[in-house]
């Protein structure tokens, strides 16, 4: 998968993209991350990407010509997204609807925003990591590649793991244990030590349905609790540490 990323500060990304699974990641060539700086497409000796907002106001806002020009010379994978707090929220969907399309790009606004031109003319949508706002986009481009990036094959060790992780079927993904058995008097829950696929399968989705329903309700909207899993939530105890439960 190749990622594009247009940002006038190219060296916040290169370290958190050269670590990890990212990292591992680009090494093995499943993930061709490229950056590039507006600010090369600069025409004047200051290399300016900002100017006063027209209409007055505070601050600075970037211009159209370096970012229409860097991306002109890069050509890019599309879609080609602006990150804003306007765009669309990113999601455990979208981020399969990238994976999908085998590549994307993103523009890393800076200032009071981005001249609407770019959005208007250059993009082919708007990106938001959430309704709260950030200094710049670089570290929503992070989120967004972090959160795509785990979904392509091979990226992660084990590849259930993308399938059983919060979100991936609609549901907050249920608690997770370790050794030791016991620790400071909480210990593990029976069922989990049981051996029994089966009913650590049921437990999982028993909790993973009970803490939906808790604390992301939203999630659950449309009927995705049928009668098969209210059935289960009443067999099923929540997770209370030490609890067969199955």
């Amino acid at each position: 998968m190749r990622v594009d990323v247009f940002s006038i500060f190219p060296e916040y990304l290169e370290g958190p993209l050269g670590v990890s699974l990212l990292g591992r990641a680009r090494d093995a060539g499943l993930l061709d991350v490229r950056l590039h700086d507006p600010r090369d497409f600069a025409t004047d000796r200051h290399r300016s990407v900002d100017d006063a907002p027209a209409g007055g106001g505070p601050g600075m806002v970037m211009t159209p010509e370096p970012l229409f020009a860097a991306v002109e010379a890069a050509d890019p994978p599309r879609p080609l997204y602006l990150l804003a707090a306007s765009g669309r929220i990113l999601d455990h969907e979208l981020a399969a609807e990238l994976v999908e399309g085998g590549g994307f790009s993103l523009i890393c606004g800076r200032y009071e925003g981005v001249d609407q031109r770019v959005a208007d003319h250059l993009c082919d949508g708007e990106l938001s990591i959430g309704d709260f706002v950030l200094n710049g986009g670089e570290a929503a481009a992070l989120v967004v590649i972090e959160a795509v990036a785990r979904l392509v094959p091979g990226v992660l060790g084990n590849e259930a793991s993308a399938t059983e992780e919060s979100f991936a079927a609609g549901l907050l993904e249920h608690p997770q244990y370790t050794r030791p058995a016991e620790f400071r008097g909480w210990e593990v829950p029976d069922v989990l030590r049981s051996g029994d696929h089966a009913r650590i399968a049921r437990w999982r989705r028993a909790q993973a349905l009970r803490r939906t329903a808790e604390r992301r309700p939203d999630l659950l909207a449309g009927g995705a609790l049928g009668d098969a899993d209210r059935r289960l939530l009443e067999e099923v105890p929540p997770d209370t540490g030490s609890t067969d439960g199955a």
